[in-house]
């Protein structure tokens, strides 16, 4: 799977976690160059507390465009490690 914003791959892994119909990326898979931290969070209520990432291509930013669960709930612990995308990032087959 790749996940691409702004004409750019910003992930790619053949190994996502499917929860929800999001595609979790492994975190090594992204390219850190094309990501900021974000002070946004959010709560779900059987996963955890959701942290975001700001995407960064070209000078322009999506943000809060990816998130990641840094201490996900026992029920989610599979997408420990991992990001996901919305906002307009594609994720598409290899």
């Amino acid at each position: 799977m790749k996940a691409i914003w702004n004409g750019t791959v910003i992930a790619e892994s053949d190994d996502t976690v499917v929860v929800e119909g999001n595609h979790y990326f492994p975190r090594e898979s992204i390219v850190d160059a094309h990501f900021a931290s974000s002070d946004n969070r959010s709560v779900c209520h059987w996963k955890g507390t959701a942290s975001y990432f700001h995407v960064d291509v070209d000078g322009s930013r999506n943000p809060n465009a990816a998130w990641f669960y840094p201490t996900p709930s026992e029920a989610a612990a599979e997408i420990a490690g991992h990001v996901a995308f919305w906002r307009g990032v594609d994720v598409v087959e290899a």
